[in-house]
């Protein structure tokens, strides 16, 4: 069913804006924002991989989630940064295949690891007695091993329904990056059957994940709302809080662009697209860690420890 894949072997992306005067400010934006996500994502994992009071089990799905975020934004980020630098904006049949698997992958990784984030809050809030038998490592290490697993097996059948078919006509993909809807609507076969399939299981993974964030929250606060002290009611819903605002970021606009018939996608896409591949990565280590007693301790002992070792 490759035929069409030989004759021309490589896609045009047409970017974020066509608009010459518009490309220079984007670069300096999105270099800006790729480079505090690369450090903020790195950071946060070196200061977990160092700092004893952070081997915790909250920190080990951070690590793992602020990987996958400079994962998936160095899939997508480089290029679309060169793209707009020198304008040249082709990208090879290989490397399209290429960067929307890993970026599937990624992306998945991330809503089944958002999920373990949210169940572990709501058994060290709910069940706090049971915490430690229930979050031990190894059901940590099980989870995370989970997240990849399901991500992994995702992506191969979104890049098989998404390029199975045959492609002739013009390779213009109109988006930054080498996304499902976009390449899809370049194809020439039937591509009916792959956009079901991918719908579903996009709408199970998305749903699925979205619905055990949802309830762990919903508990969570239940239960917080019902403690008679005060501080601990503050601090419990402004930790939630922030990850609930991280999680709308993140799955609001992944619904937004995939769950919805391919008919309907437009330009507004690509506006919801910056957000969940652009923008969530740089927000997430600042929502979730920042804020926290624990890592702001670490960071502290970190820094009288250089400090004393120069």
């Amino acid at each position: 069913a490759m035929g069409g894949n030989h004759t021309q072997p490589e896609f045009i992306l047409l970017g974020i804006t066509d608009t010459p005067w518009a490309q220079a400010p984007l670069f300096g934006l999105f270099l800006l924002i790729y480079i505090v996500t690369l450090a903020g994502n790195v950071g946060l994992m070196v200061l977990v991989w160092v700092a004893p009071s952070l081997h915790t089990p909250m920190y080990f799905f951070l690590a793992h989630f602020s990987l996958a975020d400079v994962c998936y934004s160095t899939v997508i980020s480089p290029k679309m940064l060169t793209d707009l630098l020198f304008g040249n904006k082709t990208i090879s049949w290989a490397g399209c295949v290429t960067q929307f698997h890993l970026f599937a992958l990624f992306v998945t990784a991330e809503c089944h690891l958002l999920a373990a984030m949210a169940y572990d809050r709501h058994v060290a809030v709910c069940h706090p007695l049971l915490y430690v038998t229930v979050v031990s490592p190894r059901a940590c290490r099980r989870l995370v091993a989970w997240s990849y697993l399901v991500a992994s097996l995702s992506a191969l059948v979104y890049t098989s329904c998404t390029f199975g078919g045959s492609f002739c006509g013009p390779r213009e993909v109109d988006h930054f990056f080498c996304d499902a809807s976009p390449v899809l609507r370049l194809a020439c076969s039937d591509t009916r059957g792959g956009e079901v399939v991918t719908f579903a299981l996009a709408t199970a993974n998305g749903l699925g994940t979205g619905a055990v964030v949802l309830l762990s929250y919903g508990r969570v606060l239940h239960a917080v709302l019902g403690t008679r002290s005060a501080p601990s009611r503050a601090r419990a819903f402004r930790t939630c809080a922030s990850h609930l605002v991280s999680v709308s970021v993140f799955y609001g606009t992944l619904f937004f662009t995939y769950l919805q018939p391919a008919s309907r996608h437009g330009s507004r896409d690509k506006v919801a697209s910056v957000f969940y591949a652009v923008v969530s990565p740089v927000l997430n280590p600042f929502i979730y860690s920042l804020r926290n007693k624990e890592v702001k301790a670490a960071l502290g002992k970190c820094r009288r420890r250089m400090l004393n070792h120069w």
